[in-house]
């Protein structure tokens, strides 16, 4: 799922996290202070406005993954309760041009609402000017085409509340090592906006929130797959450390691999994101003590729900932010569903009964 937010580094140096420790928090590309996305509601007057208005809608997304299936279900969920048809659902494989070509052909179908992730903020800004001209209402998830208004050209950006993943993860760390321990701190040495604040967010809350643990060792990694052989390297300076962060699973994945090479039952991993490997490593006992994902089934419905209030030509909040979940053994099956909407791996399942 990682690969999704990857793509959304169109807001690097604009969206960024308001510093203050443990009053940190994720804001937007204009400074705004972001709004829950629990607080973008339908209400009963409003589903009544707009049903039976023959609004349309169309979802172009920027890939096919698990990610953006939840996405979809929370979004067509809310737009089914509105009464609102779906017209295009679309997948253009990371390709911007490819998007382009999407955004052409849905607005053939002529959608009141579009929802979309802009893979490149330039492309962007120029593929939905048409749909701006049509009077379709735009919602973001993530990304924003350059030179876009909120209230203008688009009713909101929806995203993961970055800070509260990285906090998380630095919480359930330091719950496994009872506050106190030496760190290892693995994250990802690449200008992406997602991982990036998620990884600070986890350093900033060690650091200010827990003074009993240590980070000793910081290494970042810009290729999945030397992520054993770095963690290796690490643990061979550092054979004493009781914990390490891992900037997302697939590495995470990588580093569990140097730990069962050397025989380490003790060091405890935290990650970000939801993946078969850890997760299974996580519910046997193992290593992996949790793993911090975003609700993207929640992400879907609140842009859902923006367009329909942007329908209604009601005030929409600028910024918006789905809450973070913290995953571990005890609610597998539960955290599974509340991110993703569907249930985890039997594999997962089966190993945590």
């Amino acid at each position: 799922m990682l690969i999704d937010r990857l793509v959304a580094t169109a807001l690097a140096g604009s969206l960024m996290l308001m510093a203050g420790g443990a009053g940190a928090q994720t804001v937007g590309p204009s400074g705004e202070t972001a709004t829950p996305s629990a607080e973008v509601r339908l209400s009963d007057a409003d589903l009544a406005a707009v049903k039976e208005k023959g609004y349309k809608a169309a979802l172009l997304w920027h890939t096919s993954s698990d990610f953006t299936n939840a996405v979809t279900s929370g979004a067509k969920d809310e737009f089914a309760r509105a009464g609102i048809q779906i017209v295009a659902t679309t997948d253009a494989g990371f390709d911007a041009a490819r998007q382009r070509s999407d955004i052409e052909t849905a607005l053939a179908a002529k959608p009141n609402v579009i929802l979309s992730l802009p893979l490149d903020p330039v492309t962007s800004a120029e593929a939905f000017r048409q749909a701006l001209t049509d009077g379709t209402k735009l919602v973001f998830l993530s990304n924003l085409p350059k030179g876009y208004k909120h209230g203008t050209d688009y009713a909101a950006i929806v995203t993961d509340d970055l800070f509260q993943m990285g906090k998380q993860a630095a919480d359930a760390l330091a719950k496994a090592l009872d506050g106190k321990g030496k760190v290892g701190y693995i994250f990802h040495d690449a200008s992406y906006y997602v991982t990036n604040q998620r990884d600070q967010a986890f350093k900033t809350t060690i650091e200010k929130d827990y003074p009993g643990i240590k980070i000793v060792a910081e290494q970042g990694i810009s290729d999945p797959a030397r992520a054993e052989e770095l963690a290796s390297a690490m643990l061979v300076q550092h054979p004493d450390l009781d914990g390490i962060y891992v900037t997302w699973a697939e590495p995470a994945d990588g580093v569990l691999s140097a730990l069962r090479a050397s025989g380490n039952t003790k060091t405890k991993i935290v990650t970000l994101d939801l993946a078969e490997p850890v997760a299974l490593d996580m519910v046997k006992g193992g290593n992996v003590t949790a793993l911090v994902a975003d609700k993207a089934y929640e992400l879907g419905r609140a842009m859902a729900a923006v367009g329909v209030k942007a329908l209604l030509g009601q005030e929409t909040p600028a910024f918006v932010v789905a809450p973070a979940l913290t995953v571990t053994k005890q609610n597998v099956a539960q955290g599974w569903n509340d991110s993703l909407n569907r249930d985890a791996p039997q594999s997962v399942l089966d190993a945590a009964k």
